[in-house]
C-alpha cells in the first residue's frame, strides 16, 4: 500500500505529460484533488511537467480546495445526521479513538488555523477537513483556513520546484 502512494506523483506526472498541451492544467488539478498528492505534489507534477509555474499553482490550488469543499460538504451532512441520532437515541457514543485523541489534543493546543496550517505535515487536508467539520467546527470556518493552507503549501512547493529546476538548468 506504500508503494501505492509513493508512486502517485510519478503516476500522475505521465498522466499530465499524456495529455494535450490545453488539458494539462485541468491534470494538475485532478492530481491536486487527490489525498496524499494534495496541491504540494501536484505542484511538484505540474512544474517539472513544463507547465508555467501561476498556472501549476492555480490549477493544483482549484483542483485541491474543491476536493476539500466536497469532504467538509459531505461531513458536515454526516456529522448532523449523528448528532441527531445521538439526541434521539438511535446511536450509542462511541469511544474516541488513538487517532482521535491525538487529533484532539493538536485541536485544543494549536486550534483550528493552527492545525489547518500545520497539517500537511502529517496527514492530507481532506482528512483534517473531515474531522475539524466533525468537531463541529463550521464549515465556513474550515474552509477559510483549509483554503489559506492549501495555498501557501501549493505555492511554497511550486516556487521551490521552480527554484531548483532554474538552480540545476
Amino acid at each position: 500500500m506504500a508503494d501505492f502512494f509513493t508512486d502517485l506523483v510519478p503516476q500522475f506526472q505521465e498522466f499530465v505529460a499524456g495529455l494535450p498541451e490545453w488539458l494539462q492544467p485541468a491534470g494538475v488539478a485532478l492530481a491536486g484533488a487527490v489525498p496524499f498528492v494534495e496541491g504540494e505534489g501536484a505542484a511538484v507534477v505540474g512544474v517539472l511537467g513544463g507547465i508555467p509555474t501561476p498556472l501549476v499553482v492555480v490549477a493544483a490550488i482549484l483542483g485541491n480546495v474543491l476536493a476539500v469543499t466536497l469532504v467538509v460538504l459531505v461531513s458536515a451532512g454526516t456529522r448532523k445526521a449523528v448528532v441527531a441520532a445521538a439526541r434521539r437515541g438511535d446511536a450509542p457514543p462511541a469511544p474516541p479513538s488513538a487517532r482521535r485523541e491525538k487529533f484532539d489534543r493538536a485541536f485544543a493546543r494549536y486550534g483550528v488555523a493552527g492545525v489547518c496550517l500545520l497539517g500537511p505535515l502529517l496527514i492530507p487536508t481532506h482528512f483534517t477537513a473531515a474531522a475539524l467539520t466533525a468537531s463541529g467546527v463550521s464549515r465556513a470556518r474550515v474552509l477559510a483556513w483549509q483554503a489559506v493552507a492549501i495555498t501557501l503549501w501549493t505555492t511554497g512547493f511550486a516556487l521551490v520546484i521552480t527554484g531548483v529546476i532554474r538552480f540545476a538548468g
